[in-house]
């Protein structure tokens, strides 16, 4: 005689979905709010330690400055040349010495460590057993990576302004073509600036989040992250691609530097940002759609 098929399972899971269904006060959507997940990643070690250092480096700049006696112009000037006209052009300065790798590694971090930490804690499952629907827990950490990224970049700026109009004065931005700009206007392009910043680490930050969907390990995300993110720099510098290296991220990531023009530019920055948001979108639906049907065992 046939065994009769096992429908143990199929039924235990109708009855809590029911039961969830039922259970008073529950709904999907006030699961793992943003708050309580915002103070949860606030009170980490590393998220301390990230503000610290970027809050220090505008006073590194500014005593190196000190010691070796400024910036000295030669042949073609730059804004690392101007950098002690004003405290706009210092804050632009820090922003050019960070925007190539020291603001990519916040972004890393808090997009490679969101799912990973968890699963490396053996939390994940108890997280999502709450239960705290898969979608509603990436889009939940997703929100608060972008927020602190965010928080990132805003942070060195005004900690370069303010550091910079103690050190060198409140006044207009010199530009190195020539000219200069009111600090109105600059601190308008400087936003700019930091925008433009914030919106080219989109690919780096799909990718952390992605890898960190994918494995236990949260340095293996953000280090796979950083480490993709060089080999895009080391492709861009071959001039042999020719034209095919404007489809790399990287290709775009000084663009910004086009709103310290007499005229802003918005060329590049336009083609940047198309690059970068396509990237991204692609690498994010893979974290949704490769974690919706993962087996949680952390």
């Amino acid at each position: 005689m046939a065994a009769a098929p096992d429908t143990t399972a199929g039924t235990t899971a109708a009855v809590t979905t029911t039961a969830l269904d039922a259970a008073p006060g529950y709904a999907a959507r006030r699961t793992l709010p943003l708050r309580v997940e915002a103070v949860r990643q606030l009170r980490r070690r590393r998220t301390l330690v990230i503000g610290a250092l970027l809050g220090l480096l505008p006073l590194v700049v500014a005593v190196a400055f000190e010691v070796g006696g400024g910036p000295s112009g030669g042949g073609e000037l730059t804004l690392l040349d101007t950098a002690t006209a004003s405290a706009v052009n210092f804050a632009a300065t820090c922003l050019f010495l960070s925007a190539g790798f020291l603001l990519v590694v916040p972004v890393a971090l808090f997009f490679g460590d969101t799912v990973a930490a968890e699963a490396g804690w053996s939390s994940l499952r108890y997280l999502l057993a709450a239960p705290v629907p898969r979608s509603r827990l990436l889009l939940s950490k997703l929100g608060v990576a972008l927020l602190f990224s965010a928080a990132a970049m805003v942070l060195l700026p005004l900690v370069a302004l303010a550091v910079g109009a103690a050190a060198y004065g409140w006044g207009p931005l010199e530009l190195p073509t020539g000219g200069a700009l009111p600090a109105g206007d600059a601190l308008g392009r400087l936003a700019v600036g930091v925008g433009y910043v914030l919106v080219a680490q989109l690919v780096t930050a799909g990718l952390a989040f992605w890898l960190s969907t994918a494995t236990d390990a949260p340095l293996g995300a953000v280090g796979g992250a950083l480490g993709l993110t060089i080999v895009g720099n080391i492709l861009d510098a071959i001039t042999a691609l020719g034209d095919w290296r404007e489809f790399l991220p990287a290709h775009w990531q000084f663009a910004w530097a086009d709103a310290f023009q007499p005229q802003l530019e918005w060329g590049g920055m336009i083609r940047g940002t198309a690059v970068s948001v396509a990237y991204a979108l692609v690498l994010f639906a893979l974290a949704f759609r490769g974690f919706r049907n993962k087996d949680i065992v952390s």
